[in-house]
């Protein structure tokens, strides 16, 4: 039995963002983040929630949509994005300083937990905000502290191939493109890990050859248990496995379960099936809260305790556990560090 607190890190929680503001300002403009200090609120991730579900840690996620490829589009993206960094950055003292810590870095992430505060680790959903300029990404780490980029979302941009593809050609590069390429060796220099969540599946497994740093997918499931193009076949857990990555199994209804409607006992199922795939060490969990995730048994940040319960109940042991709810995760992000 564990008698202390598990370290849990979720990997992926979004931050709610308006296109457009009440007062109709652009989506770059900064944005009020005041209920990130409330229980009482429909957002799924807050800091009362968080201390209700005994997290440990939160990558906050600047989430940029796919838009046009042109300078409208990548300019537009590129503030936007900036704008959502500011705003994590600056929520933690504004707001929360208190119960929670800005970390970027691995000791950081380790002290917070320390004094019971939260670790707030600030990533980048989507590529598509760097446009055909590598040098943003260490831009990106320096003033931000941007610990993970998603080469792509939904639609491909000038990095890679996406998995899902709104509208367009089925392919746009046969994976990564040769700006892809030399992003994720800035990325490998700059300790900011390559998330594959999103992309395809030739983009991912191009990915896992061209990264001296080992890749994960911060938000994903198991498409043999559940054939979404979002989810991870065999042949890509496999080659997570052998390049030292790791994936975060989510709590998206519809990745854990055909139609939708996953359970705890879904995600279960899918990270039980990672973990005797590629074995304990290249499996995590996460979220995907307020874009999208939540499931019944885990529907906010307050809930986190039953994905603990679900894996003691599992048959994991104590340090299964630890592997699976952020030790392997932790393992990653200090592999990165060790690159810069």
């Amino acid at each position: 039995m564990m008698h202390t607190p598990v370290f849990v890190i979720d990997t992926h929680i979004d931050i709610p963002w308006q296109e457009k503001t009440p007062e109709g300002l652009p989506a770059w403009q900064k944005q009020d983040q005041g209920d990130i200090a409330l229980l009482d609120t429909p957002r799924r991730f807050t800091v009362p929630k968080a201390q209700k579900g005994k997290l440990s840690a939160a990558c906050l996620a600047a989430y940029t949509p796919q838009a046009a490829l042109d300078d409208i589009g990548h300019n537009a993206a590129w503030m936007r994005a900036q704008a959502m960094l500011r705003t994590i950055e600056e929520m933690v003292p504004q707001y929360i300083k208190d119960d929670a810590a800005l970390c970027r870095t691995v000791a950081e992430i380790r002290a917070a937990e320390q004094a019971g505060k939260l670790a707030v680790i600030a990533v980048m959903e989507n590529g598509y905000p760097l446009a055909d300029d590598p040098a943003r990404v260490e831009y990106l780490a320096q003033t931000y502290g941007v610990r993970y980029m998603t080469l792509t979302h939904n639609g491909h941009n000038l990095l890679a191939d996406s998995a899902v593809v709104r509208q367009g050609p089925e392919e746009m590069h046969r994976g990564l493109s040769n700006l892809g390429k030399t992003v994720i060796a800035e990325m490998n220099r700059h300790g900011v890990l390559v998330d594959v969540s999103h992309a395809s599946k030739k983009t991912m497994l191009q990915a896992v050859d061209v990264s001296e740093v080992p890749v994960f997918a911060s938000h994903s499931c198991v498409r043999s248990l559940c054939d979404h193009p979002r989810n991870l076949d065999d042949e890509q857990l496999d080659a997570l496995k052998a390049n030292g990555g790791v994936i975060q199994i989510t709590a998206m209804g519809s990745f854990l379960r055909a139609g939708g409607g996953g359970t705890l006992s879904d995600l279960g199922e899918h990270i039980s099936y990672a973990v005797k795939r590629m074995g304990i060490e290249h499996v995590g969990i996460s979220s995907d809260f307020d874009g999208g995730g939540g499931i019944a048994g885990w529907r906010d940040t307050s809930e986190t305790q039953n994905v603990v319960d679900l894996l003691k109940q599992r048959g994991f042991d104590k340090s299964e556990v630890s592997a699976l709810c952020g030790g392997n995760m932790l393992r990653l992000l200090e592999r990165a560090e060790r690159q810069k």
